[in-house]
C-alpha cells in the first residue's frame, strides 16, 4: 500500500500541536505551542485562556507543521483531530478547525481518543527504531495531568480494542503532583519540578501511606461484580496528607517566603526554587514523589500479574519522571516483563500521537461524520 501522510491536530488542553506521520510509524514534523507562560501565574490551566490561545496559535501551528513536513494542504491523504476527553473549549477550536480544513479540502477526517493516542506514541517510536514485535495482551498505564489509567489492548487485523480495568477515583497522579508543587509554592507545572526536586530529599523522612480503597466506585453500581479485580487509584487522600503535614510542622511561612522569593524572578529555573528550600521541604516532596511512584507501580505490576500480560506501556505526562521510569524498567524486569517508554517529548501532549493513532482508523476508513463534536469525558473503548 502506498504511503499515507495525516495531519493530526490535537487541543485537548493547554498545548496546541500539529504534526504529520507518515503511514503511523515516522514523524515527519511535529510542531508544539506551549502555553506555559500563560497559566503559570495562575498555578494551573485556566479553561478560557487556553481556549483563547488555541485559537491564536492553530493556523501558525498547522501551516509550521505542513511546511516543515514538505507536504501542503492539498497534498496529504487525511486529517485527525482530538474529539476527547479534554476541555469542552479547547477541543472544539481543534475540532472546529479540522472540519473546516477536511470540507475545504475534500479530505476523510478521523477522530481520534487522546487516551489512544498516548498508547500509539509508544507504538509509533518503537516503529520508527524498527521495533516490530509486539506481544499481546498489552497492559497499559496512560497516567497523566488529567488522567489515570489502566487499560488491557488487544489488537485484531488493524484495528485495536481496549478493556479499562482501573482508573482513579478522584485526582490524577499528575493533577497531585501540580496541587502538591502549588500548596508548597514550588512553581507550576508541579511534576517536572517535583522530580527535579527530590534527588535533593530523604524519600523516608515521611511516612504516606498507600491508598486505601474499601468502595465500589459509584460508577459501577448496581452492575455485577467483575471477574477479574480491578486495580484503581486514589490520590486524593495523599495530597490532604501533605496538607496536615505542612499545618503539623507549621511551614506556611517557609512557603510564603519562597512565593515571594520566586515572584522576583521572571522565569524560575530549577536551580532558584531549590536555592528557596530547606531541609524539611525537600524531604516532605522526596517522599511525596516515592510514594506516587510506589502506588503507580505497584499497582499497574498487581495488575500485569492478574491478568498475564505479555507486554507493558507506561505513557503520557507522568511518564516522563525519572524515578517512575527507572524504578518501572527495574521492578517489571524482575517479572520479566518487557516496558516501554515514550520519549520525553511524545510523553507530552502532542499531535504526531493522534496522527499514529487514526492510521488504524484510515486503513479500516472509519472516518468521522461532520456532525461529530467534542466530548469531554469521551471513554476509550
Amino acid at each position: 500500500m502506498a504511503d499515507a501522510y495525516i495531519l493530526g491536530i490535537e487541543s485537548s488542553c493547554d498545548e496546541t500541536t500539529a504534526a504529520v506521520v507518515r503511514s503511523g510509524e515516522e514523524i515527519v514534523s511535529n510542531v508544539v505551542f506551549s502555553q506555559f507562560a500563560t497559566h503559570q501565574p495562575y498555578g494551573g490551566v485556566v479553561p478560557e485562556l487556553a481556549s483563547r490561545e488555541h485559537l491564536r496559535a492553530i493556523v501558525p501551528v498547522v501551516r509550521k507543521a505542513l511546511t516543515d513536513a514538505g507536504q501542503t494542504y492539498q497534498s496529504i491523504d487525511a486529517l485527525a483531530v482530538t474529539q476527547g476527553p479534554g476541555l469542552a473549549g479547547a477541543l472544539l477550536v481543534g475540532i472546529s478547525y479540522a472540519k473546516a480544513l477536511a470540507f475545504a479540502l475534500d479530505k476523510p477526517l478521523i477522530a481520534v481518543n487522546h487516551l489512544e493516542g498516548h498508547i500509539h506514541a509508544v507504538l509509533l517510536e518503537e516503529r520508527q527504531k524498527g521495533n516490530r514485535e509486539l506481544n499481546f495482551p498489552v497492559l497499559a498505564l496512560v497516567v497523566s495531568g488529567g488522567h489515570t489509567h489502566l487499560y488491557l489492548a488487544e489488537q485484531t487485523s488493524q484495528v485495536w480494542s481496549y478493556r479499562n480495568i482501573g482508573h482513579t477515583r478522584d485526582d490524577a497522579a499528575g493533577e497531585a503532583f501540580d496541587k502538591v508543587a502549588k500548596l508548597l509554592g514550588l512553581g507550576y507545572p508541579g511534576g517536572p519540578i517535583i522530580d527535579k526536586l527530590s534527588v535533593h530529599g530523604n524519600p523516608l523522612a515521611v511516612n504516606f501511606p498507600p491508598s486505601q480503597i474499601k468502595h465500589r466506585d459509584r460508577k459501577a453500581a448496581g452492575q455485577p461484580e467483575p471477574e477479574l479485580p480491578r486495580f484503581d487509584f486514589s490520590y486524593s487522600g495523599i495530597k490532604t496528607a501533605v496538607l496536615r503535614y505542612v499545618e503539623a510542622q507549621n511551614l506556611h511561612d517557609s512557603i510564603a517566603k519562597r512565593r515571594a522569593a520566586l515572584s522576583d524572578v521572571e522565569q524560575p529555573k530549577t536551580d532558584d526554587v531549590l536555592a528557596s528550600c530547606d531541609s524539611q521541604t525537600l524531604d516532605l516532596v522526596a517522599s511525596f514523589q516515592r510514594a506516587m511512584v510506589e502506588d503507580l507501580i505497584g499497582k499497574t505490576l498487581a495488575a500485569a500479574r492478574a491478568y498475564d500480560v505479555a507486554t507493558l506501556f507506561v505513557t503520557g505526562g507522568v511518564a516522563a519522571n525519572n524515578q517512575l521510569r527507572r524504578r518501572f524498567e527495574e521492578e517489571a524486569g524482575m517479572q520479566g516483563l518487557p516496558v516501554y517508554f515514550p520519549s520525553r517529548p511524545l510523553s507530552t501532549d502532542n499531535a504526531a500521537m493522534i496522527a499514529a493513532a487514526a492510521y488504524p482508523k484510515f486503513l479500516a476508513q472509519d472516518f468521522a461524520a461532520m456532525d461529530f463534536s467534542a466530548e469531554a469525558g469521551m471513554v476509550l473503548k
